[in-house]
């Protein structure tokens, strides 16, 4: 491993329309290993589609749920060069299994449980790893993807969710703190309605009301994501920086 190998590591990317993939492509400019992990076999492809020259793409497939997947995750990354930068991506629903919008009077635990360990823990996971790597060398890069969903606004049938992304803003501003005297930051991004080739018409819908009047790109998270992964956002740390097209302007809202 050559100290001079400069990482990223992108989690949740196995989308080629997503955002994990969006920013994994961004931060090929400046890195010289990109590593993205999910939990399928289409990781291998995203991996291939983004080396070059310059960069290589290197997939994982991992469950971020998973503690001893994630400790092994990051045993393998350390063959491979440094970890300057950490994307938080992984969350929502996995490849092939439904997802459930229970209420708060009707949410079971189970459900709940796997909704917190999707969206949060798995950030917690992959965070704590990539401290142990960055506190010594004393820089590094940790991007959370929240939402504006529990940090902003909510929907009927969102309290794990919701929930989840509310505590990802404490846990941001946390580890930001804890580190702050390390050359490590720790912000996140909470977008609005990104489009995405699963969007629903109904989602695709709310984004034309925000007063932009569209839905998001995956690249406009991307594009930020690099910034905030760069030398030049060293004195921005601590931060939930929204995404949403002005959506969260619009105090009220008539039917």
């Amino acid at each position: 491993m050559s100290k001079n190998v400069r990482v990223a590591l992108v989690t949740g990317a196995g989308s080629e329309s997503g955002i994990g993939f969006a920013i994994a492509k961004e931060l090929t400019v400046d890195h010289d290993v990109v590593v993205v992990t999910s939990t399928t076999e289409r990781i291998y492809d995203r991996a291939k589609e983004l080396t070059s020259p310059s960069c290589q793409g290197v997939g994982f497939i991992c469950d971020h749920t998973d503690e001893v997947a994630v400790l092994e995750l990051f045993q393998k990354i350390s063959e491979l060069g440094t970890v300057k930068t950490l994307v938080n991506n992984a969350g929502m629903v996995q490849v092939g299994q439904s997802e459930e919008f229970p209420q708060s009077h009707e949410i079971e635990l189970d459900t709940w449980n796997k909704s917190i360990a999707r969206n949060l823990t798995t950030a917690l996971l992959a965070t704590r790893s990539a401290l142990a790597i960055m506190r010594p060398q004393r820089f590094g890069r940790i991007i959370n993807i929240g939402s504006t969903t529990g940090f902003i606004q909510t929907n009927v049938g969102e309290v794990a969710y919701a929930s989840a992304k509310a505590a990802m803003v404490g846990m941001t501003k946390t580890v930001a703190l804890e580190n702050a005297t390390l050359g490590i930051t720790c912000n996140a991004i909470a977008p609005g309605w990104i489009a995405t080739p699963s969007s629903t018409e109904e989602e695709i819908r709310h984004g034309s009301a925000t007063p932009i009047g569209r839905s998001g790109r995956p690249d406009e998270i991307a594009s930020l994501a690099r910034y905030l992964a760069s030398e030049g956002s060293s004195y921005l740390t601590g931060q939930i920086i929204v995404v949403d097209g002005g959506n969260s302007l619009i105090e009220g809202l008539s039917r």
